[in-house]
């Protein structure tokens, strides 16, 4: 039975979680990469977790990167792109996904304040052209170095800071975004985890 100070807290921390900004990882295979993403969403308020992997048993978690974060997260798992953001875009998300390119803009001209999944591609590859057919928009994050790319969590990391930003100014982690049942559910199920 859960302590009455472990029920404040949890939902505390589910008042805060942002049910309308997604991340979505595309293709990753680095277990180490995906378990600091896991990591660094539940720091930011993300709840839901998309991944896109053909295979995803070959994608363990290591939960001394995690510290058993991925218990307070929704993650999904989907076969292709086409599969995770034809059903985002259905159900009212911008699809922005990251990648250096022409037509893309810096992480810091898009306005987080509004339902959005960020799409991560993986480590060798970055995004698939079947998850650029559905971006409304493209980000990168600006460099300056002989390097042109980041370690796949620092990016989410950069980006989902912004967000992070740009959301507490506006005042969304004052007040619980979750709709009152899905709060409800989502506190008996974080009350039973270990």
């Amino acid at each position: 039975m859960p302590t009455d100070r472990r029920i404040e807290r949890i939902t505390r921390v589910l008042s805060a979680r942002q049910p309308d900004l997604r991340v979505v990882l595309e293709g990753v295979t680095i277990a180490h990469n995906a378990s600091a993403v896991i990591r660094t969403c539940d720091a930011a308020g993300v709840l839901y977790l998309d991944l896109i992997s053909p295979n995803p048993d070959l994608l363990r978690f290591n939960e001394a990167i995690t510290t058993r974060a991925d218990k307070w997260l929704e993650i999904s798992v989907h076969a292709s792109a086409s599969e995770c953001l034809k059903s985002l875009k259905e159900k009212g998300f911008k699809i922005v996904v990251t990648r250096l390119g022409g037509e893309s803009v810096p992480y810091t001209e898009l306005d987080y304040a509004q339902p959005l999944a960020l799409v991560f591609g993986s480590e060798s590859e970055g995004i698939s052209d079947e998850a650029l057919a559905f971006a409304d928009r493209i980000v990168h994050v600006p460099m300056v170095g002989m390097v042109q790319s980041l370690n796949l969590s620092v990016s989410v990391g950069v980006v989902l800071y912004e967000a992070f930003r740009q959301r507490q100014a506006k005042g969304y982690f004052d007040r619980p975004r979750l709709a009152p049942e899905e709060l409800e559910a989502l506190a008996a199920k974080w009350s039973s985890n270990k």
